[in-house]
Formats: structure tokens, sequence, C-alpha cells
């Protein structure tokens, strides 16, 4: 990635984080990461949505609904800083459920190892 995409994908990270505060709603939404196209056209948001209490998806799907406002107001922030306002997409954030499942199975693996371990030390 060029300079100048990573650049706009950092402004556009911290600029809809604080955009994305309006649309909580009771949950938290964290933008993860921004990936930009080579001609800065489009976005690829990704979305870490924490909902206590409600489905994460039903706050997503609220997003997208709101995407043209969202959209609307990062172009009213960044409209100096580009010639033309990507489009958004965005996608959900798996990488913290990814995360959880993998070390489930490396904390059964170690409880398998220790109760292997201690029965062949038990029995000599």
């Amino acid at each position: 990635m060029s300079i100048r995409t990573e650049r706009l994908s950092a402004v556009i990270r911290n600029d809809l984080g604080d955009i994305l505060r309006e649309y909580q709603q009771g949950a938290m939404i964290t933008v993860t990461q921004v990936r930009m196209t080579t001609d800065l056209g489009l976005a690829k948001v990704y979305l870490s949505i924490y909902a206590n209490g409600r489905n994460p998806d039903e706050v997503y799907r609220q997003l997208q609904a709101s995407l043209p406002a969202i959209r609307a107001e990062l172009g009213q922030r960044i409209r100096h800083q580009v010639r033309r306002i990507p489009e958004l997409m965005f996608y959900m954030d798996d990488t913290a459920e990814y995360v959880n499942r993998i070390e489930e199975v490396f904390s059964r693996i170690r409880k398998d190892r220790g109760d292997t371990e201690q029965g062949s030390s038990n029995e000599e």
C-alpha cells in the first residue's frame, strides 16, 4: 500500500470512529481496519460490534441502512483532503471471535496434556 492510501485509511478510520458513536444505540462499535482500493474510490471498513443484550447483526443492519448519511458526514469531514469521497462498504470483523476459539482449543490441549502428564507420573 502506498503512503497516500495508508494515510487516507487512517483518517477515515479515525473519523468514522467518531461518526459511529452517534449510531451506537447501546452497542459498542469499533472500526478495526479500513482498506482502501488503489484508486481511493472504495473503502472497506471492518467493524467489531459488541451489543450487550442485543443481536450484533441487527446493529449491523441499522448501520447499513444509515450508510448514505454516514458517508455524507464523512464527506463533510474529509472533503478538503480528497477529490472524491470514497464509497463505503461495511464488513463484520470476526477476529475477536476467531481468537477466542483458538484460545479455547489451546486451553483444551493444555488441559489434556496436564491430565495425561499427571496420569503417567501417578502410574510410576
